[in-house]
């Protein structure tokens, strides 16, 4: 007669099944501790682009520029650029491209980290039902998967309005960025969308960039003020500097006159008419 612990013991059934493991490096990413790199170093990896992003876009301030002895907004200037990076290595736009390839495949390993993680917390057999956990956490962390799901679809209907120009309030010209960044956002609804999107960004950011440190094992109650600092910083450098463009271009600051540029925009010349 099997004893009581171990008929006990074979009555219990698995939390989850265990999946099959990967060769390695991949098996790595089975693991709680590699999901955590992976989310950590693709963060790290996003947050490098919205800064050089917004750097970018700040352009829109300069106005209009001379450019291989043509008057041309610079912001339209900084486009071309990014189309011939690495040309004549690349045909144009191709390396720019593989880069947007590489920025989605972060994306896309981003999410996946995060819902893994949050899977293997629902299904971990150890329960935290104490209050002070929850005091502990503060809103960013506790927002942190509502937050990165907006920001996704923010990023779709983002590449939808100013990359692909599939969107109908406004005519999209093609190489015509300052066009189309004040056609847009001069529409006070999508300006309101752009801003709150970015607030909810930052965040996201702010929680993701304090974090970070500790998923790569850079944890020390010594430097959390550091990482605090800097997280907040961030957070609050990405949230001003984006929700700049709108707000400059609903009260005028910035526009697009089709009298300054050699080359306007074929849709501002029809409504001039």
């Amino acid at each position: 007669m099997a004893s009581p612990t171990l008929a006990k013991k074979s009555s219990l059934n698995p939390i989850r099944r265990r999946s099959k493991p990967l060769p390695f490096p991949l098996n790595l990413y089975q693991t709680a501790v590699g999901k955590k790199w992976v989310m950590a170093i693709t963060g790290l990896m996003l947050l490098g682009f919205v800064i050089g992003h917004m750097v970018g876009n700040l352009k829109m301030f300069i106005g209009v520029v001379e450019h291989n002895d043509e008057r041309i907004y610079d912001l339209d200037v900084y486009a071309e650029f990014l189309q011939e990076l690495l040309v004549p290595i690349f045909p144009p736009t191709v390396f720019l491209w593989i880069l947007r390839g590489g920025l989605l495949a972060a994306v896309t390993l981003h999410i996946h980290s995060m819902y893994s993680l949050t899977r293997m917390n629902l299904t971990s057999s150890i329960k935290y039902k104490e209050k002070r956990t929850w005091i502990a956490a503060n809103f960013a962390s506790r927002s942190m998967r509502y937050s990165g799901m907006i920001v996704f679809f923010y990023i779709i209907f983002h590449l939808a309005d100013l990359t692909f120009g599939v969107l109908p309030w406004y005519e999209f010209e093609r190489h015509q960025v300052q066009w189309n960044v004040t056609e847009s956002l001069s529409n006070p609804v999508v300006a309101a969308f752009y801003i709150i999107a970015n607030i909810l960004l930052s965040i996201h950011i702010f929680h993701g960039a304090y974090s970070m440190f500790q998923s790569l094992g850079i944890n020390n109650p010594r430097y959390n003020s550091l990482r605090r600092g800097f997280a907040t910083g961030v957070a609050i450098l990405i949230c001003v500097g984006n929700s700049a463009f709108p707000v400059a271009i609903l009260t005028g600051v910035v526009d697009y006159d089709p009298d300054l540029v050699d080359h306007p925009a074929e849709a501002s010349l029809v409504e001039s008419e």
